[in-house]
């Protein structure tokens, strides 16, 4: 299934905040900082790359819906991709 990049771009906008606070833990590790500052980052950054991926598999979702005929749907596979972020 093709999603448009139209649809995507929150997801687009998410990875790019995740990609920036990755940036940041990177630069609390270097510098020292506490465990727990650190620990807390990375659970933001998990958490946010979680949703992009449910956004996308919801975004899929209704790309199959809207247009069957186009994006048929393939239950087994779109399942597979939901548990995969499980």
């Amino acid at each position: 299934m093709e999603l448009d990049p139209v649809d995507m771009a929150t997801v687009v906008t998410r990875l790019k905040r995740a990609q920036g606070q990755l940036g940041g833990i990177i630069t609390m590790i270097e510098s020292g900082r506490e465990c727990e500052d650190i620990v807390t980052q990375l659970a933001a950054v998990s958490k946010a790359i979680d949703r992009a991926g449910f956004l996308t598999i919801s975004t899929g979702l209704k790309s199959c819906m809207s247009d069957p005929e186009h994006n048929p749907m393939d239950t087994a596979k779109l399942e597979k991709l939901f548990l995969s972020l499980a």
